[in-house]
């Protein structure tokens, strides 16, 4: 399930070479603070997902809700 979420919102990023410096920016809608910005699409590709791995996993630490991607709802739930 997570491995699904998580080609899914990467599916939706967004990438751009920047016009200043050259480098390639990527971010994913609707996830506040996933970016990368690197030398080459395919390390901003990789750097994005890390960032989106990282920021899942903070968010469920905190139990803050996830956004809801292609129809995959990732929550947490309580167990007794």
């Amino acid at each position: 399930m997570l491995t699904k979420y998580i080609k899914a919102a990467l599916h939706q990023a967004k990438y751009k070479i920047l016009s200043d410096d050259g480098t390639f920016y990527g971010e994913i809608p609707g996830f506040q603070g996933v970016w990368a910005n690197t030398d080459t699409l395919e390390v901003c590709r990789e750097e994005l997902e890390e960032v989106l791995e990282e920021w899942i996993f903070l968010r469920v630490s905190r139990n803050l809700a996830l956004p809801v991607v292609d129809g995959i709802e990732l929550s947490i739930k309580e167990v007794a």
